[in-house]
């Protein structure tokens, strides 16, 4: 299962950063990011469901 990395820019866009295979370890990097970009993150699937939300 794959699961992507997205940051939200100052005007409420998504991007895409990164995909990774395993969930546990998007979610740390996604976590690590948040913290020194001060932006918001999230994590979906392949499918493109929303798993998780990360604020700074």
């Amino acid at each position: 299962m794959t699961n992507n990395i997205e940051w939200q820019d100052q005007n409420g866009n998504w991007h895409h950063y990164r995909t990774k295979q395993n969930q546990a370890d998007a979610y740390r990097v996604a976590q690590r990011r948040a913290e020194s970009t001060k932006k918001r993150h999230r994590l979906v699937d392949g499918d493109g469901r929303l798993l998780d939300v990360i604020d700074f």
